[in-house]
């Protein structure tokens, strides 16, 4: 691991803590270089950012770049001896943190088409800001976890609800704006109480300060101190130090978020900006080279409003695209390799990055992944499969419909997600090799692996 130690003054001159997780400021060491993750507010990347990153993953690393499942960019392959450039090339393109600390707390999930689709209730891009805003500029919020993670949700159509977040807000339908909010969990898991919009930013302030404070350095995430410390006190205490009640009437404790799509919907899809489009479309196994980021760049400059979106399906969105246009852009997306047909199984295949370039892997899953594609080409089965090379889980954040783990010796462990089973779910086969997880699945009926 490697921190920066002469940070320039737009930054300030604080150091960035250690850390076991990557960070702009702060790059890990991994088999096939350093790793860089960017923040991005939103997921969002402008056309000038996108061409710095991919001068500066060309120049000071291997050109590789990983989209995250939390809409964040991480460059692989850094040299020893290019990370100061690195970082300084980041940071000139706004890309880091007001604060140098607050870099590891940048950690809000919006929906990628947050402002843009129909379905939504709330337009939540002034709040996420406001939210950021919140966690760069209390030093004393810098103190929490790296993985610690909130997440907002506007009622789109097209968002990741499966993600576990420490705290998440969800818009809720009615005549009154009100925002659901619940702990350690998901909105898919139904809220502890609702706060308007105006009193959301008071409300995340009032529910770190009590964690912090209530935590210690004995827990470091939400779901840890609920384990020892009852929601219902955490609640009392939260609701004498607001300023306003909170709401717990049947109406909002009865309500639960409708699911999103069982597989991402890529390609175009009307915005509620009239004569608008935006385009959806995955990465292979979540990765792309610098010179496609930059070819990104230049579309979104030619058709839409120069701006790229990153999805936590590791994916990007090209938003406002005038619907003349649409056919082109997906044209050219096809030809920069990217995925934007959801019959194709690589689009609903996740792999982390394997014992090629991590230590802990016991199987090249990358590689595996692209094996079991070709497999399922064959025939009609097209499961939604994470391929972990441990039990980190790192590639996916939520537990799959079917995981594969690797074992010792390159095979794997089948997986099927279950209801009240943890972890990754009910063991269905104990020992496979690639070929015959390939076999196992063409064998499912076609219901059996659509999940």
């Amino acid at each position: 691991m490697t921190v920066l130690r002469n940070l320039p003054a737009a930054v300030d001159s604080c150091v960035p803590r250690p850390g076991a997780c990557p960070g702009l400021l702060r790059i890990v060491a991994a088999l096939d270089g350093g790793i860089c993750r960017v923040k991005l507010p939103g997921g969002r990347l402008s056309s000038a950012q996108a061409r710095s990153i991919a001068a500066a993953a060309t120049a000071q690393a291997c050109g590789v770049l990983e989209l995250t499942n939390r809409s964040n960019l991480q460059i692989r392959g850094v040299r020893d001896a290019g990370q100061g450039e690195l970082i300084a090339a980041l940071l000139a393109a706004g890309l880091g943190p007001r604060v140098a600390a607050a870099d590891d707390v940048r950690n809000l999930l919006l929906s990628p088409a947050a402002g843009l689709d129909p379905a939504a209730r709330l337009d939540v891009g002034p709040l996420a800001g406001q939210l950021l805003d919140l966690l760069q500029d209390h030093r004393e919020f810098h103190v929490l976890s790296a993985k610690f993670a909130l997440q907002l949700d506007g009622g789109e159509a097209l968002a990741m609800l499966e993600h576990p977040h420490d705290l998440w807000l969800g818009a809720m339908p009615g005549a009154e704006p009100l925002l659901a909010f619940g702990l350690a969990g998901c909105p898919l898991n139904g809220p502890l109480a609702a706060v308007t919009p105006a009193q959301a930013v008071p409300l995340v302030d009032a529910v770190l300060r009590l964690f912090l404070e209530l935590a210690g350095t004995e827990h470091s995430r939400m779901r840890q101190l609920l384990a020892a410390l009852p929601v219902s006190e955490f609640l009392d205490r939260l609701q004498a130090r607001l300023p306003f009640p909170l709401r717990r009437d049947p109406a909002v404790l009865g309500w639960r978020r409708a699911a999103g799509p069982g597989a991402v919907p890529l390609g175009a899809h009307a915005q509620r900006q009239a004569g608008r489009q935006l385009i959806l479309a995955a990465a292979r196994l979540g990765r792309i080279g610098a010179g496609q980021l930059h070819a990104l760049a230049d579309l979104a400059e030619q058709y839409g409003d120069a701006s790229l979106r990153l999805t936590p399906w590791q994916g990007l969105l090209l938003p406002n695209i005038p619907t003349p246009q649409v056919p082109r852009v997906l044209q050219e997306l096809r030809a920069l390799g990217l995925l934007l047909d959801a019959r194709e199984p690589l689009s609903r295949l996740l792999a982390c990055t394997g014992s090629a370039a991590c230590a802990r892997g016991l199987a090249d899953t990358k590689a595996d992944a692209l094996k079991l594609a070709e497999l399922l080409r064959a025939g009609s089965a097209r499961p939604q499969v994470h391929l972990s090379g441990c039990p980190r889980s790192c590639a996916a954040a939520h537990t799959a419909p079917f995981t594969l783990l690797a074992q010792p010796g390159g095979r794997y462990q089948l997986y099927q997600r279950a209801a009240g089973v943890a972890g990754f779910g009910r063991l269905l086969a104990p020992s496979l090799s690639i070929e015959e997880a390939g076999a196992w699945f063409a064998a499912q009926p076609a219901s059996g692996t659509s999940a």
